[in-house]
């Protein structure tokens, strides 16, 4: 991917692409958030989306998770076409937002029943694999206590829970540790290490957290004004950008300063607003 909208592949030969986008364009008016992007996630990798804030990651997540259909271009996920087959899309995948999805009102059994119906888990496998999840999760011996009694990474880890009771052959995680401290963050780490172990989903995550990608990621694209401008490996981006440049570096090269594109469509206020929310709520 070499063209002046696509990154800069720094990899050998591709393994299967589990999503590839073509393209791939979201204008909002005469505002281009995500710029004709191509992309390539391989099967079983975990990739990183690294930008600024407005550099159009998330715009680009909500595209291929079928919540906001792109202006223009193709893409597909694990085979479907997410501009005709939406509903296989979200068959295949399972989307950890920023802002809280869990209900504190609930029993951390409970919001895994629910998520279990609704991902049409057959009834005769929902007790097990509810079981499976929250063992997985290290949340058992929490699983019939209010989640409002939960800590952050508790909540953060039932979340993730609930997005994998399907078996999800792509999983979306939108910033999964904002908010979270230190100890937590690892926590989370590990539990995505071993989800990827488990269930051999490709992962691809969203974060500012420059040490998170470089601890979880197998590759990374870095994008600015909507488009990718580089993607690899951590050496391999680190090796383009100079000798002896670190990944802050490397960032700070590729990412620019940002066009606040994703904010400046007139949500910038309820964005910041969930994503606050969700901070403090797991904070």
């Amino acid at each position: 991917m070499t063209n002046r909208n696509s990154a800069q592949s720094l990899g050998s030969q591709s393994p299967t692409a589990i999503i590839r986008t073509l393209d791939l364009t979201r204008s909002f008016g005469a505002l281009v958030a995500v710029d004709q992007l191509d992309l390539e996630v391989f099967q079983g990798e975990v990739f990183g989306l690294l930008g600024r804030n407005g550099a159009g990651k998330s715009t680009l997540i909500k595209m291929l998770t079928t919540l906001l259909p792109p202006s223009s271009g193709t893409g597909q996920v694990a085979g479907f076409d997410i501009n005709v087959q939406a509903a296989e899309v979200r068959r295949v995948i399972g989307y950890v937002p920023q802002a809280l999805s869990a209900d504190g009102d609930l029993t951390g059994y409970e919001n895994l029943l629910v998520f279990a119906r609704l991902y049409d888990v057959p009834r005769r496998d929902r007790s097990r694999r509810i079981g499976d999840a929250l063992a997985l999760m290290g949340l058992t011996d929490a699983a019939h206590r209010l989640v409002k009694e939960y800590s952050g990474g508790m909540i953060r880890r039932l979340e993730i829970a609930q997005s994998t009771l399907h078996w999800p052959t792509v999983l979306f995680l939108d910033e999964p540790t904002v908010g979270l401290d230190p100890v937590a963050r690892r926590d989370v780490w590990r539990m995505i290490g071993q989800l990827r172990q488990r269930y051999g989903s490709t992962i691809v995550l969203t974060t500012h957290y420059l040490e998170e990608a470089a601890e979880l990621c197998d590759r990374i694209g870095i994008m600015n004004c909507g488009r990718l401008i580089v993607c690899g490996t951590v050496g391999e981006l680190e090796a383009r950008a100079g000798v002896g440049k670190t990944l802050d570096e490397v960032f700070a090269k590729y990412a620019g300063a940002g066009a606040d594109s994703e904010l400046a469509v007139g949500t910038a206020y309820s964005a910041t607003s969930l994503t606050r929310r969700a901070a403090d709520r797991t904070g």
